[in-house]
């Protein structure tokens, strides 16, 4: 059993009213621990409602939620306990920020689940590493910041938790190409570092085939698709149709094999296009000589 299993999740806004939506239908997916997982969607397809299951915000309107192996909603007394192993990082989280210094607001989260004095203390100063802040800005208003080291305070308090699961929501909204990278970055060092499963969710192709390793593709409130970065994108026009655009070199090295160019595996991140051209560039020389 995964980490996240969810079994005919569904769930329906506005039910009774005229305004009756299904915004989640039928859901069925099991995600492994340690994984590093993509979910994309067109807008209103459904990726959003889906993810605030995952923590309890959200309760099925039929269908049932596991997480680490327990239903979320089966006992109310395990509910809190559930929902502190998945840590949700919402859009443009530094909104979020309310407390006088940036060790403070960190501290918010874990001090909330009880902890000791010198837990919190250890879990601040090693998160503040791992997201790249240094140790004098933990002292400062979280306001004296820049964006992007206010975007990564705010998601080192999720991480201060030590979810199973950390669950982000378009982490780099609004951020600049080295924000973007930036911000990438850190959640592939957390991920390597601390082995925690990851759930990334994105509007942006090329930030999610850098990042992850597995894609849940989101489609009018169903799951159309759940597999490995090569098996999503092989299928880029049905993507395309659904109003997703696949990464620009995916794009590039589609219409090369229209023309005639046969590549074995799918193109989906610069520098594995980059070693594909060389490798078929000594081949090419090679058969020359």
């Amino acid at each position: 059993m995964g980490i996240i299993r969810t079994e005919d999740l569904t769930y329906v806004y506005g039910e009774g009213t005229p305004f009756r939506k299904v915004a989640v239908d039928g859901v069925n997916i099991d995600i492994d621990e340690g994984e590093i997982v993509g979910i994309i969607g067109h807008t209103g397809s459904g990726k959003s409602t889906l993810i605030q299951h995952f923590n309890g915000l959200l309760k099925p309107t039929s269908g049932k939620v596991f997480i680490d192996g327990e239903e979320l909603f089966a006992d109310k007394s395990r509910l809190k306990e559930i929902r502190f192993k998945v840590g949700l990082v919402f859009q443009y989280p530094e909104y979020q920020l309310f407390e006088e210094t940036v060790y403070k607001d960190i501290a918010f989260g874990p001090k909330n689940m009880g902890l000791s004095d010198d837990e919190v203390d250890r879990r601040i100063k090693e998160t503040a590493r791992l997201v790249g802040l240094k140790p004098e800005l933990l002292d400062k208003s979280p306001f004296e910041l820049s964006g992007g080291q206010k975007r990564r305070a705010a998601i080192a308090g999720v991480m201060a938790m030590e979810p199973k699961v950390l669950i982000l929501d378009e982490p780099t909204a609004g951020l600049d190409p080295h924000g973007r990278d930036r911000i990438l970055g850190l959640i592939k060092e957390y991920h390597a570092e601390k082995g925690t499963t990851v759930l990334l969710v994105s509007h942006s192709m090329e930030d999610v085939a850098k990042t992850v390793s597995k894609i849940l593709v989101m489609n009018d409130a169903k799951v159309f698709m759940y597999s490995d970065r090569s098996s999503v994108f092989a299928r880029s026009e049905e993507l395309s149709a659904m109003g997703l655009t696949v990464p620009q070199v995916t794009k590039v090295f589609d219409r090369l094999r229209a023309m005639g160019i046969e590549f074995q595996d799918e193109v989906f991140s610069i520098d594995y296009a980059k070693g594909l051209v060389l490798r078929l560039l000594e081949e090419k020389r090679k058969n020359l000589d």
